[in-house]
């Protein structure tokens, strides 16, 4: 006798390899039409589906597990991230929620380097300067931006991200300091050449370039705030391709409208999709520069996802624990 395939609700369009990998494995419902699931079908899809597989875009709070079927015993996100999700409520309730870690790693770090030269170099700006015509040669004084080398780079979260981010910038000849909530081994610290700060206000009073790369959890909400923004030196960059909420982002508009800190490159906001007006008007003077939250937006890193929500999801199936089971105290 056949075994019935559970049924699994996919609540974003996902790689097609991904997808038709999932209809071969189980009864997957798709959203072919790639639009954020509204709350209503959420519920309804928590109602009927065996597994659940949402993105960052999907908020699932305890309102929304306290609407969830019986049979919903799991929630396998596609990202490595669930601060969009209420772990400790769905544990309670008996379902298990997985991510799928470590595959976004070396592209995040590509990203962020990339924000840090462009900040530095006004790639961006110089980028329009010819599509708008207004080239008339090349001139000693002219789009002067900042080297990066032998700059002092504060990495804020010395993970896979920001480990990955450590090992780019010392080929480009910075100098790597971090702060994390716990100290990395020596032979990590050996490695990367990294000075750890345990104090995160010492460390930002003394860096050229910051770049955010911890994880979003209650702890980490607004760990840049106006407070420790005003600490940064005036010629200061920084870089965000972690979470929106870890940066005050109206204290940081706020610091690059008075030219009190150098430039920012931000990836990731605290109230995407929306971006604040006067944060626009910053990027349209070229005080910023912004990026539409493409950090792990490679096809490899999202086809690697995929293939983590499906490994996660057959060997619960089969009765094991899921490989990337997330618990609060992992958070």
């Amino acid at each position: 006798m056949t075994k019935k395939k559970p049924l699994v609700v996919v609540t974003r369009k996902l790689p097609d390899v991904v997808e038709t990998r999932m209809r071969e494995l189980f009864d997957a419902r798709l959203n072919v039409s790639d639009m954020p699931m509204e709350r209503a079908a959420l519920v309804e899809a928590m109602q009927t589906a065996d597994v659940l597989v949402p993105t960052v875009t999907d908020t699932i709070d305890a309102g929304l597990l306290g609407q969830a079927g019986p049979q919903l015993k799991l929630i396998a996100n596609f990202g490595n991230g669930v601060d969009n999700i209420d772990v400790q409520t769905a544990l309670s309730r008996g379902i298990t929620v997985t991510n799928t870690p470590g595959v976004l790693t070396e592209d995040t770090a590509d990203m962020t380097m990339a924000l840090i030269l462009a900040v530095s170099r006004r790639i961006p700006e110089g980028a329009l300067v010819i599509p708008n015509e207004q080239w008339e040669g090349w001139s000693p004084t002219w789009m002067l931006g900042h080297r990066i080398t032998g700059k002092r780079l504060g990495i804020v979260g010395m993970g896979r991200i920001g480990q990955a981010l450590a090992r780019r910038a010392r080929a480009f000849g910075l100098q790597v300091h971090y702060h994390n909530r716990r100290r990395v081994s020596p032979a990590i610290e050996e490695q990367l050449e990294a000075t750890y700060w345990d104090s995160l206000d010492q460390m930002l009073a003394r860096m050229d370039i910051v770049s955010v790369n911890c994880p979003h959890t209650p702890a980490t909400y607004h760990l840049l705030s106006a407070r420790r923004l005003k600490l940064l030196k005036k010629d200061a960059v920084i870089v965000n391709t972690a979470r929106g909420d870890i940066i005050d982002e109206t204290a940081l508009v706020r610091m690059l409208e008075a030219n009190e800190i150098a430039g920012a490159g931000l990836d990731v906001f605290q109230h995407e999709p929306a971006i604040s007006p006067r944060l626009l008007k910053l990027v349209k003077a070229h005080r910023a520069v912004v990026l539409p939250h493409m950090g792990s937006a490679t096809i490899e890193g999202r086809i690697d996802m995929g293939e983590k929500v499906i490994v996660n999801i057959k060997t619960f199936m089969d009765g094991h624990r899921p490989p990337d089971r997330v618990l609060p105290s992992m958070l």
